[in-house]
């Protein structure tokens, strides 16, 4: 069934007449008279929590831009004055349809009877009624949904807090409906009338030429389909304000510098019972004075004598928020080298952690006391330094 065309089937077992308390002989004029005293009544503007009149207003709006428009209303008889006849599978008017007809080939294929083919008369009277089937499509009106604005944000952490993971707040301000109008654009106090530009639909319709038109927002009311002789003051007819509030956010351990976090449903309120969209807050990490990072891990320089790299040691060194570890140091170990201790970096997606890259750095010692100096002395004298430089000459050479 093609009902991405624009063509809905079961308002085949709708009554507008009825949905907008008119007989169906009424006059154009009683069926707008009906219609506006209706959408007044049930609008959500003047009832922004009962959810009932929404609904009852969704539907007078449907009703109305059927039988509201006379081409509309034409052909919406005869559709349902070809049901009541005995559905589609039948014949009318000399010509017989079913509901492949009506729904699926349009006019490219015929089903039995008298009529043959017929030659896509009932796929054009839904593309005129519904808007767009069968070759042509439009929008059509309805008060949906409208998810609100993402918000974006930034929170500065601490080192320590992007290990483990921390609750923050933030202050937010985003768009959001008018306090003082609740959206209506219209002074408090003053009552709605139905927009003479679209005359309650909201939207207006636009050729564009061959055979093809578009819905546009209406100028006048910007869809509300109300409006009102005075604006509002607070937002000039606009409807809308600015919301300020404070949430709490939990920021995930492992975080980085820089990294953009996604709150879903943190942002501004939808409207028309829309979602609210979403809050994306990127966040700065402070340095810390001792430790550094480096993708999941923590990076630390421990500063060591030569001896200890030379003769080997035993070497306690710190971790973030927990208790000290040792390095064992092998003889001989060469400035620079990195030791992994694992499991003590940053908590990654999985859950799992970084490890610690400890990187020892001699440290010369800028003065001697007199026991130093002469151990020192001693071993430079028994020690021949000159062969850690040969190689310089020689490649030198080369």
């Amino acid at each position: 069934m093609a009902e991405n065309d624009g063509i809905r089937s079961d308002w085949m077992n709708k009554d507008f007449y009825a949905e907008l308390g008119v007989k169906k002989d009424a006059t154009a004029e009683e069926i707008k008279k009906s219609y506006r005293k209706l959408a007044r009544a049930n609008h959500p503007d003047s009832h922004p929590d009962d959810t009932e009149k929404h609904e009852k207003f969704k539907r007078v709006a449907e009703a109305y831009d059927v039988v509201g428009d006379p081409e509309k209303r034409k052909k919406y008889d005869e559709v349902r004055s070809l049901a009541a006849s005995g559905g589609f599978g039948g014949s009318a008017g000399g010509r017989s349809y079913n509901f492949e007809d009506l729904f699926g080939n349009g006019g490219n294929g015929g089903s039995g009877g008298s009529g043959g083919n017929a030659g896509g008369g009932i796929g054009d009277m839904f593309g005129d009624l519904f808007g767009g089937g069968f070759g042509r499509r439009t929008q059509q009106p309805r008060s949906r949904p409208v998810r609100g604005a993402d918000v974006e944000s930034n929170a500065t952490i601490g080192f320590t807090e992007a290990l483990e993971g921390v609750t923050v707040s933030l202050r937010l301000s985003s768009d959001a409906a008018c306090e003082d109008c609740h959206g209506t654009g219209g002074k408090p106090g003053t009552k709605p009338k139905v927009c003479p530009v679209c005359e309650g639909a909201g939207y207006v319709v636009n050729s564009v030429g061959g055979g093809f038109s578009m819905n546009e927002t209406c100028p006048r009311c910007g869809g509300r389909q109300l409006v009102y002789d005075e604006a509002c003051p607070t937002c000039h007819g606009s409807g809308r304000g600015t919301s300020t509030r404070t949430i709490q956010a939990r920021i995930p351990a492992g975080v980085k510098d820089g990294q953009r976090i996604r709150l879903k449903g943190k942002g501004a309120a939808g409207e028309n019972g829309g979602p609210a969209g979403d809050l994306f807050v990127t966040i700065h990490v402070s340095a810390h004075p001792l430790f550094g990072r480096k993708d999941d891990s923590l990076t630390l320089d421990v500063p060591v004598s030569f001896d200890e790299l030379a003769l080997g040691a035993e070497i306690r060194i710190p971790t973030l928020n927990g208790p000290a570890v040792t390095l064992r140091v092998p003889a001989g170990t060469p400035n620079g080298r990195i030791f992994r201790v694992r499991g003590k970096g940053f908590t990654r997606s999985d859950g799992t952690h970084g490890d610690l890259l400890a990187t020892v750095e001699v440290q010369v010692p800028a003065v001697l006391d007199e026991g130093s100096r002469v151990a020192l002395e001693a071993y430079r004298d028994a020690a021949d330094h000159s062969r850690l430089r040969s190689n310089l000459f020689n490649e030198a050479a080369v």
